[in-house]
């Protein structure tokens, strides 16, 4: 989830003198701004350790191994280490003086590497497919979010038209009332 700060914007603080809350028209202090991004982290954690939560509950322990040999396979960590592993077997292989188990053109270490694609990829496929699935739920749950965040609004919008309609009829009674005094 992308995260909204409300802050306080500096050229709004010189030009105007009364800082407002980004987006809107409202005033806003520093220590308002704080306490709103407070509250919206922790809204965040709380679902996020909710998603968490309900992930490891519903996962069995082969499907999070699988998402750690992905992640693994998948890091900058594995590259190196994999680059450094093959370097050393081709260097140790060809090196004249060191006794040879994979001479050229490396037919044992071609076989490693099948077998490590084999299995690896089947296993990258299957945090992918978790991946997608718990992303899914997500968005599911931004979506309700998003929807009730709507609902809110137009409830909002409707009070204000209705304070609004209340607001002309009684500027229509006071109209009334100082014509007629001006009238006396």
């Amino acid at each position: 989830m992308r995260r909204k700060r409300y802050h306080i914007k500096p050229q709004e603080l010189w030009m105007t003198g009364a800082p407002t809350l980004e987006g809107f028209d409202i005033p806003i202090n520093e220590d308002d701004a704080k306490r709103i991004d407070r509250l919206v982290d922790l809204y965040e954690r709380r679902i996020m350790a909710h998603l968490d939560e309900e992930y490891h509950r519903k996962t069995r322990w082969a499907d999070r191994l699988a998402d750690r040999i992905a992640r693994f396979g998948g890091s900058w960590t594995f590259i190196v280490c994999f680059a450094a592993f093959l370097a050393l077997w081709m260097s140790w292989n060809t090196v004249r003086f060191l006794p040879h188990f994979d001479e050229p053109p490396f037919i044992l270490l071609n076989l490693i590497l099948s077998f490590i694609a084999a299995f690896q990829a089947p296993v990258i496929m299957m945090s992918q497919n978790r991946q997608a699935a718990r992303d899914k739920h997500e968005s599911v749950i931004d979506f309700a979010i998003n929807y009730k965040a709507e609902q809110e609004i137009d409830d909002m919008q409707s009070h204000l038209h209705r304070i609004e309609g209340r607001l002309f009829e009684l500027e229509l009674l006071l109209r009334v009332i100082k014509n007629r005094l001006d009238a006396r």
